[in-house]
């Protein structure tokens, strides 16, 4: 089985990709860490009910990785976005199994304490136009959520917007029994909204 995770904003930089999540909740966000292999780096946001979001850019001070990088953030323009969502398992391996191809291979990865293992795709490009969910499968206890500050935030629905999203919906169904995930044909993206101390926001 999957369980929502955490939510990704990309940005063509980490201030921009930053920036817009606080923008759009009013809410700061935390300092996050780099990801070898990837030479990316994020900041957090802790959320409610062990959710987190990040915001995530290529760091431009890492070398070019000798392989694509997730999130297809190699392909990343424009202003930053709400672009990927990230599901947990127990088991990835099994729970690529269950899915199509195209999902990812599993790479092994760490920061600090953090260890986990994630499913990308050679190509760095998720199913359905990136509108797939990524796959994580943690490894031990460690958690970010459980070093961020309480943000006061609540995701209370997440919209995955693809002209296929009926067929895509239908394929997870099995796997996935998540309330606030929404699949609504049109075109693609993402759409977030939350509960905040300012009252009800949508990021995009």
């Amino acid at each position: 089985m999957l369980e929502l995770d955490h939510i990704a904003v990309a940005g063509s930089s980490l201030a921009a990709a930053s920036d817009h999540v606080v923008q759009a909740l009013g809410v700061a966000v935390q300092p996050g860490g780099e990801h070898p292999i990837f030479h990316t780096h994020n900041t957090l946001m802790g959320l409610e009910d062990g959710l987190y979001l990040e915001a995530i850019a290529i760091n431009s001070a890492a070398p070019d990785p000798d392989r694509a990088r997730w999130f297809d953030l190699d392909r990343f323009s424009g202003p930053a976005r709400l672009t990927n969502w990230i599901c947990r398992c127990t088991d990835l391996d099994a729970a690529l199994a269950a899915l199509p191809e195209g999902f990812g291979e599993p790479v092994d990865l760490e920061r600090g304490d953090l260890r986990w293992r994630m499913a990308v795709p050679r190509d760095g490009v998720l199913p359905f136009d990136n509108c797939a969910p990524a796959l994580i499968e943690w490894q031990g206890t460690a958690h970010p959520v459980q070093r961020l500050d309480a943000s006061g935030c609540r995701l209370t629905a997440l919209r995955v917007y693809h002209p296929a999203a009926e067929r895509l919906g239908q394929m997870l169904a099995p796997i996935l029994t998540d309330p606030r995930v929404a699949f609504v044909t049109g075109a693609v993206g993402l759409e977030a909204d939350f509960d905040t101390p300012l009252g009800p926001r949508t990021l995009r």
